[in-house]
């Protein structure tokens, strides 16, 4: 059976880029896992549940996060700072977005990049390893060193949020919504597109899609996979 693992921070990830994710994976007969960094059952951003901001999150949409929410994987989170935990257990590992600052916790983690690190040369094809990510969860792979100090993504192709949608949501938002809300380095930081594309040097191909579409990347020499939106 295919062993899939969703790696999350405490709280503060999309519940769109996780529940679908996380439906799709069940669906597909895989066996799914959460990480957390000390295996608390890890929280969706409760703003895009509840409240104005829920708007934007479809009915089917809140249905699949409850169920997994409910969910015995969900409940029994394993513990990514964990001696003992290692990705190379699994054969499919997704990092979800989002737009709270608190998934900080994931995309800055050095135990994230060290176990990165070690995984994804794994999913050169044509192994069967794969690694998948959407939107911020793309800061992670593009913030992971190799061994030559470049970005593991670096060379590759990847999926970026486009600057523009970023500063949209931003914009549009800060009437209704305290803080530097869409912006998960704060209101003054540089953009997402911008982080990527300067810590891969302008060795990586980026995609980016004005589209209001799900957008997505396959990578011509490793098994990974990135996403703009859902």
């Amino acid at each position: 059976m295919i062993k899939a693992l969703i790696m999350m921070a405490d709280y503060g990830h999309d519940p769109t880029e996780t529940a679908i994710p996380y439906a799709s994976f069940r669906a597909a007969g895989f066996e799914v896992s959460f990480a957390t960094e000390s295996g608390v059952s890890p929280r969706c951003d409760a703003r895009m549940l509840e409240g104005i901001l829920a708007i934007g999150t479809s009915r089917s949409v809140k249905s699949k996060y409850a169920s997994m929410a409910a969910s015995q994987e969900w409940k029994n989170a394993l513990s990514w700072s964990a001696n003992e935990f290692d990705l190379c257990a699994y054969n499919l590992v997704f990092f979800p977005g989002g737009q709270d600052q608190s998934i900080r916790q994931l995309l800055d983690s050095v135990s994230v990049h060290k176990l990165l690190q070690a995984y994804f040369p794994m999913t050169r094809k044509p192994s069967a390893n794969v690694v998948g990510a959407i939107c911020h969860g793309v800061k992670v792979l593009a913030d992971t060193n190799n061994d030559s100090g470049h970005s593991i993504l670096h060379g590759n192709v990847t999926a970026v949020l486009p600057s523009f949608f970023e500063q949209l949501a931003f914009q549009s938002l800060r009437p209704f919504v305290d803080g530097d809300y869409c912006k998960v380095y704060g209101a003054e930081s540089e953009d997402l597109e911008h982080a990527v594309q300067k810590k891969l040097q302008h060795g990586t191909d980026l995609k980016t899609s004005w589209s209001l579409f799900p957008f997505v990347v396959e990578n011509d020499d490793f098994n990974y996979i990135s996403a703009e939106g859902v």
